[in-house]
């Protein structure tokens, strides 16, 4: 019986508002809306299911959007179907993405009861400027409130979000963000620190087109992003990947799969799968989805083995374990330094690439320098 391991993604598009950096498949939407959409994503769900009869459901990441937009009932009901369709693994990591001002007492305790095991919640920053001008609907002080009802309702793996390089943010306002949220009891044990990425067709893109975008100097930047490494350490948190950091124990199952190739299954308007070789997405019109939702795959691709190569290093680099020498030539035939053997020379030469060895000599890993291996050595690994 074959025992593979599979991630389920399931997307629910509907939000409060746009933010102003967002650029995520997602926009308001009226109740009925939401009732047709979840109705859809249930046909989906069993629909699929059946041609995954033999995997492992190893973790389950319900993103969008806001999904805690929806009713406690409509999240039991969604695990209803995947319990019924699919085979979860006993430690099943199932997170739901939670912003505040959308959920109270009574929802995070119903999402609790429906097995829901780990929150991710969006607070991006602790000033209330800062949050003005990103288009978050929630302050410092709701997001406090959510953080101490997910705790009161049993949550005991969350993760906060926090970003940098905002407009007008200064590096003394970012270390009190980064404060702020560790000095919440108890400590949360995942944070995701992500910088600002101004994305075309957003709020901001326009205002930066006019000008009007005071976004930090590129220095002020880099200093956030090692300001974030040396806090976080400080209190014991250690960064598996360019812009996450855990405490021990509490990496981001889900994630961690993504960047190791792991075959997932997206549901839901624009969600992307990887199965085997092969990605495909779902399309991204609601109308057509709420209409025939076993119909709407398209963008599929069938990789070849370059391809693949390709994927695994540039999203394996994302890692700060890295690459593993033994595990590259067990699924390609061949070994890193056949076919990369030029391109990791040089960046190890450069300073930016490090090969772990084991006492005799033997190559285990490639890694990377996190920031400086994020775009410009990754390019290098593409043919």
């Amino acid at each position: 019986m074959n025992q593979k391991e599979l991630e389920l993604y399931v997307h629910i598009p509907f939000c409060v508002k746009k933010c102003s950096y967002c650029d995520f498949l997602s926009a308001p939407a009226t109740e009925q809306t939401k009732e047709a959409y979840m109705a859809a994503l249930f046909a989906e769900i069993g629909g699929r299911a059946k041609d995954y009869k033999e995997r492992i459901v190893t973790s389950i990441f319900i993103g969008g959007g806001t999904p805690s937009l929806l009713s406690g009932d409509s999240i039991r009901q969604l695990m209803e179907h995947i319990r019924e369709g699919f085979r979860l693994a006993p430690d099943a990591e199932i997170t739901m993405e939670v912003n505040p001002g959308t959920v109270t007492t009574e929802k995070l305790t119903a999402f609790y009861a429906a097995g829901i095991n780990r929150l991710s919640i969006g607070m991006q920053s602790a000033q209330e400027q800062e949050l003005k001008i990103l288009g978050r609907i929630h302050d410092f002080d709701g997001f406090c409130q959510v953080y101490r009802e997910a705790v009161e309702a049993g949550f005991t793996n969350i993760n906060v979000d926090v970003m940098s390089g905002l407009p007008g943010q200064t590096l003394a306002s970012y270390k009190d963000t980064l404060e702020k949220v560790l000095r919440l009891e108890p400590m949360p044990q995942h944070i995701s620190a992500y910088s600002l990425i101004v994305e075309e067709g957003t709020p901001f893109a326009a205002m930066a087109d006019r000008g009007e975008l005071p976004l930090p100097e590129e220095d002020t930047e880099r200093a956030m992003y090692e300001e974030t490494i040396e806090v976080l350490a400080g209190y014991g948190f250690h960064r598996y990947e360019i812009s996450n950091y855990a405490l021990d124990g509490y990496e981001c199952r889900h994630n961690v799969g993504y960047w190791i190739r792991r075959d997932y299954l997206g549901f839901g308007i624009g969600a992307a799968s990887l199965i085997g070789n092969v990605r495909f997405q779902n399309g991204r019109d609601l109308n057509a989805y709420l209409a025939h939702p076993l119909a709407c795959r398209e963008e599929q691709q069938s990789l070849t083995t370059q391809e693949q190569m390709e994927e695994t290093m540039f999203l394996g680099l994302r890692l700060i374990r890295g690459v593993s020498y033994p595990e590259f030539a067990r699924c390609y035939g061949q070994t890193l330094e056949e076919v990369y053997g030029e391109v990791i020379a040089r960046n190890v030469a450069d300073g930016l690439l490090t090969v772990r060895e084991d006492e005799t000599g033997r190559r285990l890993m490639l890694t990377g320098r996190g920031l400086d291996v994020s775009n410009y050595v990754m390019a290098q690994f593409l043919f």
